[in-house]
């Protein structure tokens, strides 16, 4: 396991306890916890408490995952369980460069 030096801070916009918004947070809480052990800062907004919230931040759909740090803001629409479109969609994982990318 890679240490992330960065702090992650992430927002989960549910709507209630329905099976996605339920699916969403655990497959989130999974990857954090094992990826992001102690690096991150999670944040979990029911819209139908908090609709305003979600108004503000331009919330269109739940469940929403949106990472707010480290820099750029990104969004992921869904249960989230596709581990690895999580990862990629949130600027988390990203493909090591090979030498073949340093040869001229």
């Amino acid at each position: 396991m890679i240490k992330a030096r960065k702090t992650y801070v992430l927002k989960l916009y549910v709507a209630g306890n329905t099976p996605n918004s339920v699916r969403a947070l655990k497959t989130l809480k999974d990857i954090l916890e094992q990826e992001f052990e102690g690096v991150y800062a999670l944040k979990v907004i029911d819209v139908l408490k908090s609709p305003q919230l979600a108004e503000e931040d331009k919330i269109l759909a739940t469940p929403t995952l949106s990472k707010i740090l480290p820099p750029p803001v990104r969004k992921i629409i869904g249960d989230l369980s596709d581990r690895e479109r999580v990862l990629i969609g949130l600027d988390l994982l990203y493909e090591e460069p090979s030498e073949e990318d340093f040869e001229e």
